[in-house]
């Protein structure tokens, strides 16, 4: 026994010794980097999202800002209404004046200038237009639109005025919209039943607005396959549907995820892929919270760390 733990101890004691060693090089390391950055500074890609509040945090402005940051980006916001609502409906909405919502974005612009632009619920004319003009007048790039304009219910959200604002205004300036089924199917103005109308949808209207379109797939029954059309192409990003109640905030969560891919510099249809990866991880990790349709775990890549 006492051989035994003779021999053991030495190698133990050794294994040990190194073992902090390394970790110990390793946060010299880390510190080391920490001081350059804080001496010389360092720079991250920032999205500006341009959406309603939702004070249940799980859609709208707080899914974007928590989207952003859980990719690595810097968020900035441009509040377009306030909502009252939680995980079983709406309760109440109040629109920001159109004159504030610029003064946001122009403060938002003439300081961090961001790397791209998420649009979220933007449910009256005069901010439409108010937002159009601005962001044209910053010169601003990489804009995704997600155009908020059915519930999950089939309610109109927006007025018909807001509705040709959206489509007459924004859509020319984006670079790609992602409505679902029922919002493509008020743009399109027919049903989509099949994969085959999703994308005759998908193309004609990428043709008619100038601009890529995204038509997502989560209303779908057998799978949650979205179908990409840009200048006159279309392909399919295939996605294995996932079973879960919770899907509060789920379009909001997926366009700010294609904004941050636009800001690192990826091509249209490489962002939709790398944001629809993040989200079927969201979906995925069954967070379950509130008493309907509860929120996704937008922080789900850091919960095993």
């Amino acid at each position: 026994m006492e051989r035994k733990l003779a021999c053991w101890l030495p190698f133990s004691c050794g294994r040990l010794f190194r073992l902090y060693t390394r970790r110990i090089v390793l946060w010299m390391h880390e510190i080391a980097e920490l001081r350059v950055r804080r001496a010389m500074g360092f720079k991250i890609p920032s999205v500006v999202s341009i959406a309603g509040s939702d004070s249940s945090g799980g859609a709208g402005i707080q899914a974007d800002l928590k989207t952003i940051e859980a990719l690595g980006l810097f968020a900035q916001t441009a509040i377009t209404a306030l909502t009252a609502q939680n995980t079983m409906g709406v309760s109440g909405v109040l629109d920001v004046p159109s004159e504030f919502v610029v003064q946001q974005i122009d403060a938002v612009f003439e300081d961090i200038r961001p790397g791209a632009v998420k649009i979220g619920m933007v449910s009256s004319a005069l901010n439409v237009v108010a937002i159009a003009e601005s962001l044209r007048a910053h010169a601003a790039e990489n804009i995704v639109v997600d155009p908020v304009m059915v519930s999950t219910s089939g309610s109109r959200l927006i007025s018909d005025g807001a509705s040709e604002a959206l489509t007459g205004r924004l859509f020319p300036l984006a670079s790609v919209i992602t409505p679902n089924i029922p919002e493509a199917e008020v743009l399109w103005g027919r049903g989509i039943a099949t994969k085959r109308d999703m994308e005759a949808a998908a193309g004609e209207l990428s043709e008619r607005f100038g601009v890529a379109v995204l038509v997502k797939g989560g209303h779908g029954i057998s799978d949650a396959d979205d179908v990409l059309a840009e200048r006159g192409f279309t392909c399919w990003l295939p996605g294995e549907r996932i079973e879960n109640d919770n899907t509060h905030g789920t379009g909001c969560t997926l366009s700010s995820a294609i904004a941050c891919g636009l800001a690192k510099g990826f091509t249209v249809f490489e962002a939709c892929g790398y944001a629809k990866r993040y989200i079927s991880g969201a979906l995925a990790a069954q967070l379950d919270l509130g008493r309907g349709s509860g929120p996704l775990d937008h922080m789900w890549e850091y919960r095993g760390r």
